[in-house]
């Protein structure tokens, strides 16, 4: 998968504008970005709950090791990678209403729901 595609697909989105909720679309920005890192946080520690148990199971492993761990090239390139996915997803909305300030004829979820209420 190339960067560009690893990119496209971290900021994938729904059809439509996007809806927002509080008066002040900058308390909105803050809080996507806010809770797409604690969606990221919560996945790493189960990630890592896991790992330690899996490790402690097993037998242990000495901390030093890991402090000493150098990535190989190939390992340090995945981590690049994943840095950019995870920046993109992190600021999601930011690259969204960007795309939403030069896109024509989207029409956003609440507008549809007052035209169905009315």
């Amino acid at each position: 998968m190339s960067i560009a595609d690893a990119l496209a697909d971290a900021g994938a989105k729904p059809a439509g504008k996007r809806p927002y909720f509080f008066a002040d679309r900058e308390v909105e920005r803050v809080l996507a970005i806010t809770m797409a890192v604690v969606q990221e946080l919560a996945v790493t520690r189960a990630r890592l709950d896991t790992l330690e148990r899996v490790i402690e199971a097993r037998g242990g492993l000495d901390r030093a090791e890991i402090e000493r761990f150098e990535p190989s090239a190939e390992a340090a390139a995945e981590r690049g990678l994943w840095l950019q996915e995870y920046l993109s997803r992190v600021l999601r909305i930011v690259q969204q209403e960007a795309e939403a300030a030069t896109a024509t004829g989207d029409v956003a979820s609440e507008d549809v729901a007052v035209e169905l209420r009315d």
